[in-house]
């Protein structure tokens, strides 16, 4: 790094034809310049320039060793205009990551939206359940759904996320509405296997007081879109979040129980990303996009 700083001000030596206005063009002192232009001669063992008091001028080993100084003195001011251009909008691949039905039923639209406002944009999405190491995999943004965001990361919560227990009509109809949360235990109760909000049972927070059940249910499921079909056939009980049984609430196919109970507590949308001082228009302008298309009430809240 060194010999780089030496190489670059030896190329502005030559630009501009002597030291003082090499000096004045790099904001440093004529005695400095001479220096670092002495100290890369002694470093090579040539002489680059022959100094007289009225005139500089290249000797042939120094010609041939300036045009390589003079091209990396322009690639380094290429990298440095890209790096500029590239801070001052929106581009580049925004690489992204987010559970799969949330992907499928809310990222997608808003994605579409947020390319077309941001045309030098591309996104690369995985739509994984399993949760992405950031850093490991070389991606920018994860969006989490959790009630503990990671330590490590900045986590910048987009929207609350609503649990809801629910069933349909029928099932209501033939086996009654439970009261409470431990009425669950007499019910027919659809347990979702593979959710990590789940797997520790069903928890409630009514009044003051926390409600933990370890519910077995008779119909242990490892996909939501299943799980729903299953309670709209009047097969039992089941607990999601209202982003994926929204449509179901709004149009009556499913009906909300236990409304005084407030279904894991907690839970929020977190858009989460590596701490970066610097952070890249693209990040930025996609959160400032999430957020606004998803809060203050997520639009699978209104209805």
């Amino acid at each position: 790094m060194e010999r780089l700083a030496e190489m670059m001000t030896f190329a502005k030596v030559v630009e501009a034809k002597s030291f003082s206005a090499a000096a004045l063009q790099l904001a440093t002192s004529k005695s400095l310049v001479s220096k670092q232009v002495s100290s890369l001669e002694q470093a090579l063992g040539v002489r680059l320039l022959n100094r007289t008091t009225r005139r500089l001028s290249l000797t042939e080993i120094g010609a041939a060793y300036y045009e390589h100084c003079a091209r990396i003195a322009q690639e380094i001011d290429a990298a440095t205009e890209t790096v500029t251009h590239l801070q001052a909008e929106p581009r580049g691949v925004l690489r992204v990551t987010s559970p799969v039905i949330f992907a499928s039923l809310h990222l997608a639209p808003a994605l579409g939206a947020f390319l077309q406002q941001h045309d030098q944009v591309e996104v690369e999405l995985n739509a994984s359940d399993r949760v992405v190491d950031l850093v490991e995999e070389g991606y920018d943004l994860a969006i989490r759904i959790t009630d503990r965001p990671a330590p490590n990361m900045v986590a910048r919560q987009i929207a609350p996320v609503r649990w809801v227990t629910c069933a349909a009509p029928a099932y209501l109809e033939r086996y009654g509405t439970p009261q409470t949360p431990q009425d669950l235990r007499e019910h027919h109760c659809l347990v979702y296997q593979d959710i990590p909000a789940l797997r520790s049972g069903w928890r409630y927070v009514v009044g003051n007081k926390e409600v933990h059940l370890h519910l077995q249910g008779k119909c242990r499921v490892n996909s939501s879109e299943v799980m729903i079909q299953l309670a709209l056939e009047g097969m039992g009980i089941l607990m999601l979040p209202t982003y994926i049984i929204g449509q179901y609430l709004k149009s009556g196919r499913l009906q909300e129980i236990l409304p005084d109970s407030v279904a894991n507590p907690g839970m929020s949308l977190y858009m989460t990303y590596m701490p970066n001082k610097y952070m890249q228009p693209k990040v930025r302008a996609f959160i400032d996009h999430l957020m606004a298309h998803f809060g203050p009430v997520p639009p699978w809240d209104r209805y």
